[in-house]
């Protein structure tokens, strides 16, 4: 068996050799260039005869609005940050040169249209710079290949966490995830419809860096996908839909890993001992250039791994090995692309199943009327009871570990339920419906924990009950709830425990509170005096609930307020806080909250997860005291999958990060507005909008 897979790898090699030669000697055969087509706000269409094409448009588009962001992705994927940017930048380096080996050793693994897509946008990559070379730092160098596009979308084992784990023994402090970084998505059936068509609602919170961008690719004859792509990648994380279905994803929490604790060989650093047989341990040195001011240098580091996963530390006889599901998993591309063409349900799913995309919750809607969801993952099937990123688990056998996943149909996942509708908000998986909920105990143990938080419960509220029916229109208008949920939670319990309180609490304070309509609307006037009791009160109380969350009830939990005589006392901190900063104690939320992109400066409304708000957003601290969004809301993509499907998409900070391009900012009022763009998608539809054509690839575009 080792000579096989010997005599595999060297084939791996001498084929990924052979296409390196091929780039090298410039040897690929002419290509033509895609037509892009820009309607409003500079959404590219692009069409292409093949998949390098596709690659090549994206590509182009993304560096026309982005520019050197896109080509310092692809030297994160060389692992050449120091010969850019100086020794400053090395520390990605040796991991990034490592997951590099493993993308071009695996290249020739790749199906054809892949490897075009990623060969398409790398020779954009390269076309670019050279047309545009005052864009980008001199010592940036090209010659990028398909595999440098791959490279930097292979996850790796998270050793510096483990390392971390390792020196604690304890985890980090909770957070919820459901509170910050995420996702909103619906699912819609038929028979919760108007019009009988089911409706995906899409809508990711990140901050407004993160590099969402719109974009629309038409393969003839092979692909007609409309949705969102990540800035310097060509299948990093996708959404959006096709013709026959769509898809949205939410982050989950995948434990995808285990940190093992093996005897060392007696006498030995260099092997492990496991069911008495002694293993040996693996050494690389890899070495990494970086630029000086005089020249060239270099750094060598020394890196041991195990044949079950990277070694995080050897000490006191023992070494602690980190063995990670997905670690190395280069066919996440290839993965997305599969589903991309999916024209059915089976097709999806059967693109699902490669197992590729290690993480991510996945809610689907289709034009046959299937709604579906899934907790998806690299889940480890364990012997042993699961570590949580808080225990290491000691082991003498290879039995002892995790051997393979969780099979995909034993992941937590829902198709077509009573009730009509599918969520998720970042919560676990287990009320995706809530009149088909799944029970912990026939769920793998190192699922995550039940959870459902106030933002998941708004989104139930408003999806509301079997025999409410929703246009697309109506899933827009509900998608800009500004509803603060927490505050109908818990602020009658503080109005009432103010009433005989003494010393009594400031009265305009008081007022101002009694007569809030209990949301973050800009024009709302209440809210901001809430919140900032809210989190003074948070950090005053180690429970600030009478009632925490329950499993129990799980949709009018947590409630009430544990600590009503300090949370009244607080009122009166919160109160000068923010006539402090505001000169004004009732100053509405959108005086407060601000969008501000170039010379945009405008009201929005929304609010953090946490608060109970579905419009999330949260924001930064600026210099005359208002609030600027930075993160939440920002890419919002609704579809109905009739026989043609009808969309509405907005993207607030625009297509391009260029403050002297047109497309810069140029959505953020329609998003403060709640106002979302129609989508075109047809081709006549889209001549009628085109604002802009050409074929990239010449120097003057």
């Amino acid at each position: 068996m080792q000579n096989v897979l010997a005599a595999l790898g060297r084939i791996a090699m001498l084929a990924t050799a052979w296409f390196t030669t091929l780039s090298a000697q410039g040897a690929e055969p002419k290509r033509g260039r895609p037509e892009v087509i820009r309607t409003a706000y500079g959404v590219p269409h692009v069409y292409a005869d093949d998949f390098w094409q596709a690659g090549y448009g994206l590509a182009w588009v993304e560096l026309e609005d982005y520019g050197a962001r896109v080509a310092i992705a692809l030297v994160d994927g060389r692992g050449e940050r120091g010969l850019v940017f100086g020794h400053d930048s090395i520390e990605a380096d040796f991991g990034g040169r490592q997951t590099n080996a493993r993308a071009r050793a695996m290249w020739p693994q790749l199906s054809p249209a892949t490897r075009d897509m990623y060969q398409g946008f790398a020779a954009a990559v390269n076309d670019y710079i050279a047309g545009h070379r005052q864009e980008f730092v001199p010592t940036i160098r090209t010659g990028f290949n398909g595999w440098d596009v791959l490279a930097n979308e292979i996850p790796t084992a998270n050793v510096r966490a483990a390392a971390r784990l390792l020196e604690r023994r304890r985890p980090e402090p909770a957070t919820s995830h459901s509170s910050e970084d995420g996702s909103n998505a619906w699912a819609l059936a038929p028979s919760r419809t108007k019009a009988g068509h089911a409706i995906l609602l899409r809508n990711p919170h990140l901050d407004w860096d993160a590099g969402y961008y719109e974009a629309h690719l038409v393969v003839r004859d092979q692909l007609d996908f409309y949705g969102d792509f990540r800035i310097g990648g060509a299948f990093a994380v996708v959404g959006g839909f096709n013709h026959d279905l769509g898809w949205a994803t939410t982050n989950n929490a995948v434990d995808t890993d285990e940190l093992y604790q093996i005897p060392l060989a007696k006498g030995r650093n260099d092997r492990i001992v496991l069911d008495g047989r002694s293993i040996a341990l693996t050494r690389r040195r890899v070495t990494v250039p970086f630029r000086t001011r005089t020249g060239v240098s270099q750094e060598t580091r020394e890196f041991w791994s195990s044949p079950f996963g990277p070694v995080v530390d050897r000490r006191h006889g023992r070494a602690f090995v980190l063995k990670a599901a997905g670690a190395g998993e280069y066919r996440g591309g290839e993965q997305f692309l599969r589903m991309m063409r999916a024209r059915s349900f089976a097709e999806w799913e059967s693109a699902m199943k490669l197992r590729a995309r290690i993480t991510s919750n996945l809610t689907y809607a289709d034009r046959a009327g299937n709604i579906f969801y899934v907790w998806n993952g690299a889940l480890p099937a364990l012997p042993h009871p699961p570590g949580r990123d808080s225990t290491i688990i000691q082991v003498r056998s290879e039995r002892d570990m995790w051997q393979h996943l969780v099979p995909w149909d034993s992941l937590p996942q829902i198709r077509n339920p009573p009730g009509g509708y599918l969520h998720n908000e970042n919560d676990s998986p287990h009320f995706a419906s809530l009149e088909a909920p799944l029970d912990p105990a026939r769920l793998p143990a190192n699922v995550e924990a039940p959870s459902l938080g106030l933002r998941g419960q708004h989104a139930l509220d408003l999806i509301g009950h079997a025999e409410d029916r929703f246009s697309l229109e109506d899933v827009v208008r509900l998608k800009h709830s500004y509803r603060m949920l927490l505050a109908e939670r818990i602020l009658p319990d503080l109005l009432a425990a103010s009433i005989h309180h003494l010393p009594a609490p400031p009265e305009d304070a008081m007022l101002t509170l009694r007569n809030w309509d209990r949301t973050s609307a800009p024009n709302s006037r209440g809210g901001v005096l809430f919140e900032t009791w809210w989190r003074l009160y948070q950090a005053n109380v180690q429970q600030p609930f009478a009632t925490p969350w329950s499993i129990r009830l799980p949709t009018t939990t947590p409630s009430g307020l544990a600590n009503p005589g300090e949370a009244v006392n607080l009122i009166r901190v919160a109160a000068d806080s923010v006539r402090h900063r505001f000169s004004r104690i009732d100053v509405s939320w959108g005086e407060a909250h601000r969008i501000r992109i170039g010379t945009r400066d405008m009201p929005v409304g929304g609010c953090r997860g946490d608060l109970g708000c579905f419009r999330v957003l949260w924001y930064r601290d600026e210099a005359d005291g208002k609030l600027a969004a930075q993160g939440g809301d920002g890419w919002i993509l609704a579809v109905e999958f009739g026989d043609v499907p009808r969309a509405y998409s907005v993207l607030a900070y625009g297509e391009s990060s260029r403050p002297d391009s047109p497309w810069f900012g140029d959505q953020a009022k329609r998003f403060a507005e709640g106002d979302l763009k129609s989508v075109p998608l047809d081709r006549a539809t889209v001549e009628q909008q085109a604002v802009r054509r050409y074929h990239p690839g010449a120097k003057s575009q």
